[in-house]
């Protein structure tokens, strides 16, 4: 098979989450440990790091991964999903993995395909381990899929392991109450193996406790021993002061990842940082300041609060659940622009009305959606938005969308991309 060919068959022979949704989930290890085992279990062959969380594990991970590249450690990044190549999902040192290899782990594996019959993102799992065994990589950062408990990266043994938030998404899979959610994502808490939480409340904050105890691990409250102290932004740089609370010192750090919530996420990784330098990783400080303002460069991460053009601003965002849309509200609040146009396309599994709740009233919204099966269709989503007071247009495809924003958007406005992964992903650039 070609590469072209070897992507479609990726595509439309296995399940998929992104296509189909909860009907492509597995829920138990069983497919991953079998791949695995076929393919001589390289998860065992290298050092590892592991990120769950409801929002801000992607960035996290990239955050992560970028520091302990500039630190000069060979580092593997595992991701999910993409957003424009299938291979940005694996990669090492920023770089995604070789065409060829894909090809060639599909072929070799086949007839373990054709018996196991395992999911997308089963299969992508076991490829990236394999590749970062082949690789020889001091340290990979595998970031969950969703949950944590059963989910299919959670056959490692990492150094580390970083739950960075606890919110409503998923919950037709994970549980609906905040506590069931919990108890997934702490699942990926290992026997003796240090864990980070980003941020929590009482009621989470009790689940970490009982399995980190349960488990004989050292726990780590990030929000506890750092506290942000100032935040500015434009659009290339964010100007973040935080204090070390054990201490009383403070650091200025830049970060190129400019949206607000970005700074829970630097909090979550300097004690990660602080966690991998008790465990012997050598990581200096003038080495975070230095990646942390280079991390898109460094790892390649796109549609965090991304601008892609001015006059008129033209942001993209993948937040697409409740807690997603709260921090964007929340980057509207220090962003300066005249008038706000909205364009959103939601996929069907999520809670898309108490989205649609918290949107602005006064922005103008252009209705569209992300060309896969899960994806709301546009007029539908349009329909559920007049019943929250939102007003605007529908369209076929995110670029159309995007397009009638710019004919009637002034210079001095906002144009915000948002809703769904997938349909940042469709946006050309």
């Amino acid at each position: 098979m070609t590469y072209q060919q070897t992507i479609e068959y990726l595509y439309s022979q296995l399940p998929m989450f992104s296509r189909i949704g909860a009907a492509a989930y597995k829920a138990d290890l069983t497919n991953t440990i079998l791949l695995c085992d076929a393919i001589g279990n390289p998860q065992h062959k290298f050092k590892s790091i592991h990120i769950a969380g409801t929002n801000g594990k992607g960035s996290t991970s990239h955050i992560l991964a970028a520091i302990m590249q500039a630190t000069g450690y060979k580092t593997g990044l595992y991701t999910s999903p993409h957003l424009k190549d299938f291979r940005e999902r694996i990669k090492i040192d920023g770089i995604m993995c070789h065409q060829d290899f894909v090809v060639d782990f599909i072929e070799r594996i086949q007839p373990h395909i054709n018996i196991i019959q395992p999911s997308f993102f089963e299969l992508t799992v076991a490829m990236a381990f394999e590749y970062f065994a082949q690789q020889k990589v001091d340290i990979a950062i595998i970031e969950t899929g969703l949950g944590g408990r059963l989910d299919s990266t959670n056959i490692i043994l990492p150094e580390l392991s970083v739950i960075t938030n606890i919110g409503y998404d998923h919950m037709n899979i994970l549980g609906n109450t905040i506590d069931k959610i919990a108890h997934e994502k702490a699942g990926i808490i290992k026997p003796q193996i240090p864990v980070v939480i980003g941020e929590y409340t009482d009621e989470t904050k009790s689940v970490f406790i009982e399995k980190a105890t349960n488990e004989n691990a050292p726990i780590f409250f990030a929000q506890e021993n750092y506290s942000l102290i100032n935040y500015h932004y434009n659009h290339q740089l964010a100007d973040v002061i935080v204090k070390r609370n054990d201490t009383n010192t403070q650091q200025h750090y830049q970060l190129d990842l400019t949206g607000i919530y970005q700074t829970k996420n630097l909090i979550t990784v300097l004690e990660a940082c602080n966690q991998l330098q008790q465990l012997g990783w050598k990581i200096d400080h003038s080495i975070i300041q230095q990646a942390v303002s280079n991390s898109k460069k460094l790892t390649g991460l796109s549609g965090r609060w991304q601008c892609i053009q001015e006059s008129p601003t033209v942001i993209l965002d993948v937040g697409h659940n409740v807690d997603g849309i709260k921090q964007i509200l929340l980057q509207l609040q220090h962003t300066h622009y005249s008038k706000l146009h909205i364009v959103i396309g939601m996929v069907k599994d999520k809670d898309i009305n108490a989205v649609l709740e918290l949107l602005p009233k006064d922005a103008t919204y252009y209705f569209t959606k992300a060309q896969i099966e899960r994806a709301m269709q546009e007029k539908d989503l349009q329909s559920l938005a007049i019943h929250h007071q939102l007003q605007g247009n529908s369209f076929s495809e995110v670029n159309i969308a995007i397009d009638a924003a710019k004919q009637i958007a002034s210079t001095k406005d906002l144009i915000l991309v948002c809703g769904s992964v997938f349909l940042v992903g469709e946006v050309e650039y």
